[in-house]
């Protein structure tokens, strides 16, 4: 009896110690304070990333918005983000004070689309065939922080295509948890209309990239045109990664099943070590989420590919993109996409990446 008690003791204490830790880390993320987009003159040694976005979101509110109304109809713009001389591999550089295109990740212009056929043509006229990359972020990020990370992306994977943000209505807020998957919800049928848009001509693609909860909100959106019986639309997206996701193995399972066949490749990047998926598993019944799953298992029997990236993460952003923003993992990543694509090797169904010598 006594020490059963003993044990039962110390398995409390155990998880009033990780209650403790997973409560001292929202304060800590909360306290923190938030970057917003700053504008700022040319600097002509920095490179400069078109970055398309639709939102929801008010565009002249670009931080926090935890407990404001979220807005109806869609918004379309065009930013030039300007990316410093100086940058690092996987950093943003956010400016310290005012704001300069020397140092700092800035905004140097921007165009407002009235329509959403004008940006759908606008960013049709950017690229050179008939492929445009589509990110969508996590929970807890503004627009501001959205933008800029898929300015990095851009200027650290190099891709060949435009790239157009789709920022739904998160808070921006870390206690916005339940706010955000909700926020999910609201922003499927306008996601839909954007892909739709992008892909509406002969030839049109779109490589779906998603972060965290944003990942829900991909799947949600390919499940309900399956369910619609909408192929033709499924048929455009030629490629879905899914990084770090925030979502159930189970309920992902029953999303997949639902669409049905999917596109391909379509990747699942994942971290053991991921913090911010160890608090979302904890706040939704102490399941494991999709993005740290430590072997194939949970989806198997699915046509995906599992990347493991443990092994590379630096634990910058609670090691939550590890694949964006640690150097090792970008270093690794493009020469595996390099390999892919030139037909020298393929994404194994489960790989375990380790840190090279």
């Amino acid at each position: 009896m006594g020490g059963a008690f003993f044990m039962t003791v110390t398995t409390h204490n155990q998880k009033s110690h990780l209650w403790l830790g997973l409560c001292l880390l929202v304060v800590a993320v909360a306290c923190a304070p938030r970057h917003s987009a700053r504008y700022a003159a040319p600097n002509p040694n920095a490179s400069i990333e078109q970055i398309f976005v639709a939102t929801e979101r008010a565009l002249d509110s670009t931080g926090p918005s935890f407990g404001e109304p979220r807005n109806e109809g869609l918004r379309f713009f065009r930013a030039a983000v300007s990316v410093p001389p100086t940058h690092k591999v996987g950093q943003i550089e956010w400016q310290d004070g005012p704001p300069d295109a020397a140092t700092d990740f800035v905004v140097t212009g921007t165009q407002v689309y009235r329509t959403q056929r004008s940006f759908a043509d606008a960013v049709r006229s950017a690229r050179p065939e008939g492929e445009t990359l589509v990110f969508v972020h996590g929970y807890n990020n503004t627009l501001s922080e959205a933008m800029y990370r898929l300015a990095q992306i851009k200027t650290d994977f190099a891709p060949p295509m435009p790239a157009v943000l789709y920022s739904w209505p998160s808070a921006g807020d870390p206690r916005g948890y339940i706010y955000d998957r909700d926020s999910v919800l609201f922003a499927r049928d306008d996601l839909e209309d954007v892909l739709k848009g992008l892909t509406r001509a002969p030839g049109d693609k779109v490589s779906l990239l998603a972060h965290s909860m944003g990942s829900h909100l991909v799947m949600e959106v390919m499940r309900q045109a399956a369910l619609k019986g909408d192929r033709q639309f499924l048929s455009r997206i030629s490629a879905v990664i899914l990084m770090s996701p925030d979502i159930d193995p189970d309920l992902f399972r029953r999303q997949a099943e639902a669409i049905g066949t999917l596109p391909q490749p379509f990747l699942i990047f994942t971290s053991q070590e991921d913090r911010a998926l160890t608090l979302a598993s904890f706040i939704s019944g102490r399941k494991p989420r999709l993005g740290v799953i430590d072997g194939p298992e949970a989806v198997e029997g699915l046509d995906v590919q599992v990347i493991d990236f443990t092994a590379l993460g630096d634990g910058e952003g609670l090691n939550h993109a590890v694949a964006t923003s640690s150097p090792a993992a970008i270093s690794v990543l493009r020469g595996m996409i390099g390999q892919a694509q030139s037909g020298q090797g393929a994404f194994q169904d489960y790989l375990v990446l380790t840190a090279q010598p």
